[in-house]
C-alpha cells in the first residue's frame, strides 16, 4: 500500500549543507546504518539480504534453499514485482529463478532497501503490479568521516555459516569512495530433529567499489562497480544445482543540485551489467540424464531523473531506457546416446523506454495527495533462429518481434487528524510477459512436475488496485490495520495442455502460458507496538490473504494466515528479544496448480546486543537463537516443502574504526 506517511530522508551533502528529500516509500529497511523509526535486522550486517528483506511487512520469501530467496510483494512473485539497484535495471539469467536479483549484492555494500507496495512504485519501475523493491547501495558521502573502518565476522552454528565482510571509506569535501569485500561459506544445515538436509550449502564472494569527485561545487560524478560470485550453492528443492552464479554491475552518474526556489536536483545515470548463471547436476546421486543448462543476461541502461519543489508540489520527472538479452540452453548427454540439444531462452533482445512522474502534493497540514504515472514502450526481438524456429513449430504465426505499451497511474489521499491516520488509494497498471512467459521453451517446474512453455501470443496483463490504511498513535501506542486489493485481467498463467508430450524424464505433462479473464488478490494485516515501559516494547502482527482465479479456484503460493510477535528489552547498551512466528494451516492451497496442503507451525527465537562505543572504535555483538525448540516444519513458500533450519544459535561481531 502507498502510505505517504512513510519518509525515507535521503542525504545530499553539498556545501556543507544538508538536502533532504522526501520519498513516498512504504517501508525502509537500514542495513548499515541503524536510523529512528525505521526496520532492521536483529542480526545487523552478518545478516544476509533475504533476512533483511523479511523485515519488511509486505514481502514473502520463496526458499529453494539456503541461499538466494525470491522476494514475494503482495504474494506476487517476481513477474509483477520490479527490482532494482540504485535504479538499475538487472535481470535475472536463471530460468528457475535460482538468482533473483537481490541475491548480486551484500549486506556489506548496501544502505537500505526501500519497499513501494502496489501500483505506484519508483520511479525506475516497470511492471510493478505488486510493488517494487529498490536496494540502496553504500555511499559515505562528501563532508564525513575522513577515514572509517569497518570489519565484521558471524557464525551461525547450524550449518557452520561463516560470515566475514571489511570494508573502508574515506571522505573530504572533494572526494569519497568506499571499497569492501564480503565472504559467506555454508556447508550442509540440520532440519528439525537433527537430520541433515542434502544439497542445502553454498559460497559466496561479493566485492564492492563506488567513488564521488565533486567536479564543482553543485555537480558530483559518482561510479560504481560490484562483482558477485556465488559457487557451489545446492538446492534440495530443485533437480540441479549451481555451479557458479557471477554479477559484474557497473553505473556512472552525474548529479547537479541547482540553486533554485523550484528546481532541486537533477541525476542521470549509465550503467551495464552482466549475470552469468551455470546449472550443475553432476554431484547429484542416479542422475539419468545428465544436462548443462547456463544462461546469461546482459543490460545495458539510463535513468535521468530531475527533481522540483514548488509552492505545495513536490515533483519528479523522469526518463528511463534499458535493453536486454537474455539467453539459455540446455545440453543434455543420454549415456551412450549423442547429445540432445535446445534453446530454452531465444536471446530475446528487450529495449524498454518510459517517462514518469510524481506529485506529492500537500493540501493542507494534515492532508496530503499524492499522483503518479508512469508509459513504457516495448520491443522484445528473438535473436536465435533455432530458438524461434523452434517454438514456430507450436505457433505458427508467430513472428520474430513484438511490440509492447505498457502504462500505471495511481492516486492515493492522506489525512491525519491525531492521534488518527487514514489513507486510501487506488491505481491502474499493466505489464507485459516476461520472456518466460512469452518464449520459454521446454522449461521444467519442481513445484508442479510439468514442463512449461511459453506463448508469443499472450496479451498484456492489468490490474486495478485498491488500498486502504488507518492507524492511531499515542506516544505510548500505536495500532495499524492496512489492507489491498487486486484485481486482475487477461491474468498470465500456465494452463493444462494435452495435446503436448514431456520431455522432461518424470515430468507429468506440459503447461502452457494462457491468459485467463480474471483473477483476484486481497491482502489484510494488523500490526501493534506498545512501549510498556521506557525500557520494555511489545510489537505484533497477525496477517491473511487470498487469491482466486477466474473459476474461483485458489492461486498457488499465496500466505496463509501469519502471525509474530516479540518483546524487546532495551536498557543502556543493551537489547535482547524473545519472540514467536508462525504460519496456520494452509488449508486453501492452489490445488489446481499443483500445491500441496501446509501443516501450521510455530518457532521461538532469541536475541541479545550489546554495543559498547570508545572514543575512535564502536563494537556491536550479537548473539541468538533461532528456532529455539528445534522444531521440524515448512512454510508454504518452501519449495516442494524442503523442511527450514532447526535451532540454529548464531554471534556476530562488527568492529568500526
Amino acid at each position: 500500500m502507498n502510505i505517504i506517511g512513510t519518509v525515507l530522508l535521503s542525504v545530499v551533502c553539498l556545501n556543507d549543507t544538508v538536502i533532504e528529500q522526501t520519498q513516498n516509500m512504504d517501508e525502509v529497511v537500514v542495513v548499515s546504518t541503524a536510523r529512528q523509526g525505521q526496520k532492521r535486522s536483529l542480526k545487523g550486517s552478518a545478516a544476509s539480504i533475504d533476512e533483511h528483506l523479511s523485515v519488511l511487512s509486505q514481502v514473502n520469501l520463496i526458499r529453494r534453499g539456503s541461499y538466494a530467496w525470491e522476494p514475494v510483494v503482495n504474494n506476487m512473485q517476481t513477474e509483477r514485482v520490479s527490482t532494482t539497484i540504485d535504479g538499475m535495471k538487472i535481470f535475472y539469467a536463471c530460468t528457475d529463478k535460482m538468482d533473483p536479483v537481490t541475491s548480486y549484492v551484500e549486506s556489506g555494500n548496501l544502505q537500505t532497501i526501500s519497499l513501494n507496495s502496489g501500483l505506484d512504485g519508483n520511479p525506475q519501475a516497470t511492471g510493478n503490479i505488486g510493488g517494487s523493491l529498490d536496494l540502496r547501495l553504500r555511499k559515505v558521502g562528501f563532508d564525513n568521516d575522513r577515514l572509517h573502518l569497518n570489519a565484521s565476522v558471524g557464525h551461525e552454528f547450524n550449518g557452520h555459516l561463516q560470515v566475514y565482510g571489511a570494508d573502508a571509506a574515506v571522505s573530504t569535501h572533494s572526494f569519497y569512495s568506499n571499497v569492501g569485500v564480503f565472504y559467506r561459506h555454508a556447508d550442509n544445515y540440520k532440519i528439525g530433529g537433527g537430520e541433515v538436509l542434502p544439497f542445502s550449502q553454498f559460497r559466496k564472494v561479493n566485492f564492492f567499489a563506488n567513488a564521488g569527485l565533486r567536479l564543482a561545487e553543485h555537480d558530483i560524478m559518482e561510479g560504481t562497480f560490484i562483482f558477485d560470485r556465488a559457487s557451489n550453492v545446492g538446492y534440495p528443492a530443485l533437480n540441479m544445482d549451481v555451479a557458479k552464479a557471477q554479477g559484474i554491475i557497473a553505473s556512472l552518474s552525474y548529479k547537479h543540485l541547482f540553486e533554485h526556489d523550484v528546481w532541486s536536483t537533477w541525476e542521470t545515470k549509465v550503467y551495464y551489467n552482466h549475470i552469468t548463471h551455470v546449472m550443475d547436476d553432476t554431484h547429484r546421486p542416479d542422475v539419468q540424464i545428465h544436462m548443462d543448462m547456463p544462461g546469461k543476461s546482459r543490460t545495458a541502461g539510463m535513468y535521468s531523473l530531475l527533481t522540483a519543489n514548488y509552492k505545495q508540489h513536490a515533483l519528479q520527472l523522469n526518463a528511463d531506457m534499458y535493453y536486454n538479452r537474455l539467453f539459455a540452453d540446455m545440453t543434455m548427454y543420454p549415456g551412450g546416446a549423442a547429445p540432445m540439444y535446445m534453446v530454452t531462452w531465444p536471446d530475446v533482445g528487450t529495449l524498454n523506454a518510459g517517462l514518469s512522474a510524481t506529485d506529492n502534493l500537500q493540501l493542507s497540514g494534515t492532508q496530503a495527495l499524492r499522483l503518479s504515472a508512469k508509459v513504457a514502450w516495448q520491443r522484445q526481438r528473438l535473436n536465435s533462429d533455432e530458438g524461434y524456429n523452434a517454438l514456430k513449430v507450436f505457433f505458427p504465426l508467430m513472428t520474430n518481434a513484438y511490440h509492447q505499451t505498457t502504462a500505471r497511474v495511481a492516486a492515493s489521499y492522506l489525512i491525519r487528524l491525531n492521534p488518527f491516520t487514514l489513507s486510501i488509494g487506488t491505481g491502474w497498471g499493466s505489464r507485459a510477459p516476461t520472456v518466460t512467459e512469452a518464449y520459454g521453451y521446454y522449461l521444467n517446474n519442481t513445484f508442479d512436475q510439468y514442463d512449461y512453455m511459453g506463448n508469443p501470443a499472450l496479451k498484456n496483463e492489468s490490474a486495478w488496485e485498491m488500498n486502504v490504511s488507518a492507524q492511531v498513535r499515542t506516544s505510548t501506542w500505536n495500532m495499524k490495520l492496512e489492507g489491498n486489493a487486486f484485481l486482475f485481467s487477461n491474468y498470465i498463467i500456465a494452463q493444462f495442455e494435452k495435446r503436448l508430450s514431456a520431455m522432461t524424464v518424470g515430468a507429468e505433462g506440459v503447461k502452457v502460458y494462457g491468459n485467463i479473464s480474471h483473477a483476484s488478490i486481497f491482502n489484510v494485516s494488523l500490526s501493534s507496538q506498545w512501549q510498556l515501559t521506557p525500557w520494555l516494547e511489545w510489537d505484533g502482527k497477525v496477517s491473511y490473504s487470498a487469491g482466486n482465479d477466474d473459476d474461483g479456484c485458489a492461486l498457488p503460493l499465496i500466505s496463509p494466515v501469519a502471525y509474530s510477535s516479540s518483546i524487546t528489552f532495551r536498557q543502556g547498551v543493551v537489547e535482547a528479544q524473545v519472540g514467536v512466528k508462525g504460519n496456520a494451516k494452509n488449508s486453501r492451497y492452489g490445488e489446481k496448480y499443483g500445491e500441496r496442503e501446509t501443516a501450521a507451525w510455530t518457532i521461538f527465537n532469541a536475541s541479545v546486543g550489546i554495543r559498547y562505543d570508545m572514543a575512535n572504535m564502536a563494537l556491536n555483538l550479537r548473539m541468538g537463537v533461532e528456532n529455539l525448540f528445534d522444531r521440524l516444519y515448512s512454510s508454504y513458500s518452501d519449495w516442494n516443502h524442503i523442511p527450514q533450519k532447526g535451532r540454529n544459535v548464531y554471534i556476530n561481531l562488527e568492529l568500526n574504526f
